[in-house]
């Protein structure tokens, strides 16, 4: 567990008690802090806390002496309406902060890399933090992804935490800072939290305005928000920038529009990698991904060669077009991470008999954008709270089947590919929609669709 010993003895608020405000509360009531803990919900303020921790209405209690609060980045504070207690410290001129600012206060020497975008934050993350770790550094890889920042170690110079952010945890930031920067892309996402695409896109850029002296900044350039960051920032002159692209060759930077990974970072035309072989990281989205995690190496000073090992040795990420299982010939895919049309389009261009997952939460835009793909669809099974959307959009186009939850649109789409028969037949979960209608986190969805195969796996197995 990381401890903040500037926090020694003074008053801090946590407000938020999920996992991260829970984990923050214990690490600062270790570090020697008053702390005062409230949550909106009462299951969750009934949660256990160690002594030290006051549980506290913080919108009636007095915080002139609180010397910052540590919100919860799930909690909305500004859009799409303000929240009291954000109001209140404010007003009172304490800074709100996420877990992440407190670790990197209390790991100052550590080298760091932030990583954002709207898709491919995971992949990236954990594609850096094995690069660098197969290169023999110290890595700690968290943040949005996994592991709460403050039960991380505390590490020293030298070693590394590959940070992936979310833009609500970016607009919470104080006074981090990284040594490495990536932004992969920006499309519409969480427009009502930020108040609109601007508000959302400016969460994104403000992790380059925490470069360090020196830094590096690694910038997709396949949309227009990523193309004019790199120009804005190669204007300033005071940070290197290396764009990088899966659609183009981009002078000064490392790009793969054919698969093949070429670095001319260092004014070298180098075909590094071709990409296309590597069955961790199919689909022209996950070269972006190792172009971004290849320069963010580099930076690290890691000779290409190695990055080629690793990249070759990376095993790719639960969640995220994971293969969990086939069955009669079926191959199921589990790519609960993709949250939104845009995510779920990267695993529907990757394959062609697709009986396709999708539903849930459903978020901005919904899956009109994905028309093109429709051809490739087989057959829709609808769950959740988007069914209805989803089956207007696709109707005409797409047979769909209303399956209500995900169990009975497993079972379908089985007995549909099978009976069906067509030649490299997918079941494909990519549900282009949050998972809170029905599931804890897309990874309790991602992880319910594979209990669900390893059944089936295990009934054909039987004689």
């Amino acid at each position: 567990m990381a401890l903040v010993p500037l926090l020694a003895g003074k008053t801090v608020a946590v407000m938020g008690l999920g996992r991260s405000g829970r984990s923050a509360a214990h690490a600062l009531a270790e570090s020697g802090a008053r702390v005062l803990a409230w949550d909106d919900q009462p299951a969750a303020r009934a949660a256990d806390l160690p002594p030290g921790v006051v549980v506290t209405d913080l919108a009636a209690a007095d915080l002139t002496a609180v010397e910052l609060v540590v919100w919860s980045p799930g909690i909305a504070h500004t859009h799409p309406v303000r929240h009291p207690v954000a109001e209140k410290a404010r007003a009172l001129s304490i800074p709100l902060v996420c877990d992440i600012d407190l670790l990197l206060r209390a790991a100052p020497l550590a080298r760091t890399v932030g990583i954002t975008g709207t898709n491919g934050k995971s992949t990236t993350t954990t594609l850096v933090a094995h690069l660098l770790n197969e290169a023999g550094f110290g890595v700690c890889a968290g943040g949005n992804l996994g592991t709460p920042a403050l039960d991380m170690p505390c590490l020293g110079a030298g070693d590394a935490y590959v940070l992936e952010l979310s833009s609500y945890q970016l607009e919470l930031l104080d006074q981090a800072s990284f040594d490495v920067a990536v932004l992969l892309n920006v499309t519409p996402d969480h427009l009502a939290r930020h108040g609109g695409l601007e508000g959302y896109a400016a969460a994104k850029a403000s992790l380059f305005d925490r470069l360090r002296p020196g830094a590096t900044a690694i910038v997709g350039v396949d949309d227009p928000f990523g193309q004019a960051l790199a120009e804005r920032l190669q204007a300033t002159r005071t940070v290197r920038v290396i764009p990088v692209s899966a659609d183009r060759p981009v002078a000064g930077g490392v790009f793969a529009p054919d698969g093949v990974l070429t670095d001319d970072s260092e004014g070298r035309l180098r075909p590094v990698s071709d990409l296309k072989t590597l069955p961790h990281l199919p689909g022209r989205h996950n070269w972006q991904n190792a172009c971004a995690a290849y320069a963010a190496a580099r930076a690290f000073g890691i000779d290409w060669a190695a990055i080629v090992d690793g990249l070759a040795g990376y095993p790719g990420l639960a969640h995220r077009q994971e293969r969990v299982g086939a069955v009669d010939g079926v191959v199921f895919i589990n790519d609960s991470k993709a949250t939104n049309a845009d995510a779920a389009e990267k695993a529907l261009v990757c394959y062609d008999s697709i009986y396709w997952i999708a539903g849930g939460q459903p978020k901005e835009g919904g899956i009109a954008s994905l028309a093109p793909l429709f051809p490739r669809i087989a057959r829709a099974f609808l769950i959740g709270e988007a069914t209805e959307a989803f089956a207007a959009t696709l109707d005409g186009q797409v047979p769909v089947e209303r399956c209500g939850t995900l169990d009975v649109a497993v079972a379908r789409a089985h007995a549909a590919a099978r009976a069906e028969g067509h030649p490299g037949a997918v079941v494909l979960l990519s549900p282009a929609c949050a998972s809170w209608d029905q599931f804890q986190s897309f990874e309790h969805r991602g992880d319910r669709f594979r209990e669900l195969v390893a059944a089936l796996v295990q009934a054909e197995a039987k004689p």
